[in-house]
């Protein structure tokens, strides 16, 4: 199954999706600020399990959501690469990976070389989103069944994951 958070824009469609485990080559390193590891304990990286618990299953019954798991009204939120055709996801993204790099950063075949890398303009020009205020609310918005107020400033510092200095 392949899996996109939030609205498949413009940008995105001209690039292919290669999955966490690709970007955990190079982020998971020390020098790198250990990011995938940061990424595996926050609840982005455990978005589709929410989706299994009672509380979910709940909520969805009342939407009429047989199965809140594999039905597309949720995970477009909880899952990567959601709306994408698998000509545009180059590796199998196991849904189980729940909110991860590319959902925030975007499709990474053509910018995750590190010579890309290592010059952001040159990044963002091959398909590195630098995540913002409304890249977030695609999800965090008040058209999310459980949606709860969202501060942007207060949430960004429990998943930011910069590059050591």
């Amino acid at each position: 199954m392949f899996l996109w958070s939030g609205e498949i824009s413009a940008v995105q469609a001209e690039h292919e999706f290669v999955g966490a485990t690709k970007c955990s080559m190079c982020h998971k390193k020390p020098e790198q600020g250990e990011q995938f590891k940061i990424w595996q304990d926050t609840k982005h990286a455990k978005a589709l399990e929410t989706l299994k618990t009672p509380e979910a299953k709940d909520l969805a019954a009342k939407l009429g959501i047989a199965d809140p798991s594999t039905s597309g009204k949720c995970l477009k939120c909880h899952s990567t690469a959601y709306g994408f055709s698998e000509v545009k996801v180059t590796d199998v993204i196991p849904v189980e990976e729940g909110i991860s790099c590319e959902s925030c950063h975007g499709a990474g075949k053509d910018y995750m070389k590190k010579s890309i890398m290592e010059n952001k303009d040159e990044a963002i020009a091959n398909g590195l989103i630098v995540p913002d205020e409304q890249t977030c609310k695609k999800c965090h918005n008040p058209e999310s069944p459980n949606y709860q107020p969202f501060d942007f400033k207060e949430r960004w510092e429990e998943i930011k994951h910069p590059i050591p200095e």
